[in-house]
C-alpha cells in the first residue's frame, strides 16, 4: 500500500513539473536514461564495446567535465586509458622492413611438411640438405618452425662422433674397417664387413658371411687390394679383433698403408665406423626382417647406393659423398617427385624429367 501512494504522489508531481517547462521535460528524460543505465549495470558484468564505440566515448569524455563522467558505462580510468591509446597510435608509424630473408612460398612450405611426414626420423638439417639438393635454400630454424606448426615433433637427436685433432687433420687418406652383426628372421647371425673413408664418408660393404674367420677376412682384403679403391689411402683403422690377423695386415702393408689399431674397449677411437653402424641400423635394418645372407646383401647394396649418392651428411655441409652439381636452377615445385627404396622405407626426392 505504501509503494502505491508513493507512486501516485510521484506521478502527480512529475506531471505538474512537465506542464510548466519544456526544459524540465528533457531533464526528466535524461534522469530516466540514467536510471535505466544503472539497471543495466546491475545485470551486465562487463559490456563488450567495439573499437568505434571506444573512440566515440573517449571523444565525448573530453567535452564533459570530470564530475559528469558517471553517466558513462565504463569507469573514468578506462576512458583515460582509451585516450592514451589513441594518442599513442597517432605517433606510431608503420615500420618498413628493409632487407632480411625472402618469404617462403606456399609450395615450399607444403614440401617441407610433406618431407617431415614422410620421414619421421629426419631432423631439420636432414630436410635442409634434401632441399639444397633440389636448389631450395631454407634455414634449419625455419624448417623447425614449420614442422612444429604442422604438429610434427622433433626427430630423435643423434650426437655426432667426437674425434681427436689427428683424425680431423688427417681425414683424407684414412680408411676405417669394422664388423657389424644382423639377426635374421630365424635367429641366425650374419656378419658384415665394411669400410668407410673418413674424408668423403663413402662406405663400401666388402662381404656378408655366417662364419667370419681369418681366412675369409684376408680374402676380402685381397679383393679390395686388386681394385683401385686403396689409391690415396695412407692409414687403416681397425680394432683388435682376432679375425684381423697378420696376413690381413700384410695385404695393406704391401700397398703402403699403415695399420692403426684402436685401444682395447675404446669404440670412440673408431668413431666413424661406429657411427655408420648406428646409422644403417636406425635408418634401415631395425625396420626390416632379414631372411638370409642374399637378402641382407641385396638390402645393403641398395642402402649403400642411397647413402653414397643421395643422402646428405652433416659432416660434409649437407652434401653427398658422391659429388653433385653445386648449383641447380630454381625448379617448379610441382616437378619434385619421390622415389621409394626398399619398399618405401627410404624416400629420395628428385626433379621429374
Amino acid at each position: 500500500m505504501l509503494f502505491a501512494f508513493a507512486y501516485l504522489f510521484l506521478r502527480w508531481l512529475f506531471q505538474l513539473v512537465t506542464r510548466s517547462s519544456n526544459d524540465l521535460t528533457r531533464d526528466i528524460e535524461v534522469v530516466v536514461l540514467r536510471h535505466q543505465l544503472m539497471v543495466l549495470r546491475r545485470q551486465v558484468g562487463r559490456p563488450h564495446l567495439r573499437r568505434r564505440d571506444r573512440l566515440f566515448m573517449a571523444a565525448l569524455s573530453r567535452a564533459l567535465p570530470r564530475a559528469r563522467w558517471s553517466s558513462f558505462v565504463v569507469s573514468p580510468q578506462t576512458l583515460l586509458r582509451w585516450h592514451r591509446e589513441l594518442v599513442r597510435r597517432k605517433w606510431t608509424y608503420k615500420r618498413i622492413s628493409i632487407g632480411g630473408r625472402p618469404p617462403i612460398t606456399d609450395e615450399v612450405r607444403e614440401l617441407i611438411v610433406r618431407m617431415g611426414r614422410d620421414n619421421p626420423r629426419w631432423g631439420c638439417l636432414r630436410i635442409r640438405g634434401e632441399l639444397a639438393k633440389l636448389g631450395i635454400r631454407v634455414s634449419a630454424t625455419k624448417i623447425r618452425t614449420l614442422l612444429r606448426r604442422a604438429g610434427l615433433g622433433p626427430a630423435p637427436r643423434r650426437g655426432g662422433p667426437n674425434w681427436g685433432e689427428f683424425l680431423r687433420a688427417q681425414a683424407q687418406g684414412i680408411l676405417a674397417f669394422d664388423f657389424f652383426t644382423v639377426e635374421t628372421l630365424m635367429f641366425g647371425t650374419l656378419y658384415a664387413l665394411f669400410g668407410i673413408e673418413l674424408r668423403s664418408r663413402r662406405v663400401h660393404v666388402l662381404g656378408v658371411t655366417r662364419n667370419p674367420d681369418s681366412a675369409w677376412v684376408t680374402q676380402q682384403a685381397r679383393n679390395l687390394a686388386v681394385g683401385e679403391w686403396l689409391q690415396g689411402v695412407r692409414f687403416l683403422i681397425r680394432d683388435r679383433d682376432s679375425k684381423f690377423s697378420g696376413p690381413f695386415d700384410e695385404v695393406f702393408r704391401t700397398k703402403g698403408v699403415t695399420i692403426v689399431k684402436t685401444p682395447i674397449r675404446a669404440p670412440k677411437a673408431n668413431a666413424f665406423a661406429e657411427r655408420w653402424i648406428r646409422t644403417v641400423r636406425t635408418e634401415c635394418l631395425d625396420w626390416m626382417l632379414v631372411l638370409g645372407r642374399r637378402h641382407l646383401e641385396r638390402v645393403l647394396r641398395t642402402y649403400i647406393a642411397h647413402y653414397n649418392e643421395a643422402r646428405p651428411h652433416r659432416g660434409l655441409d649437407l652434401k653427398t659423398p658422391e659429388p653433385q652439381p653445386d648449383s641447380l636452377p630454381r625448379p617448379a615445385l610441382q616437378r619434385v617427385r619421390r622415389r621409394d627404396l626398399l619398399g618405401g622405407l627410404i624416400h629420395e626426392y628428385e626433379l621429374a624429367a
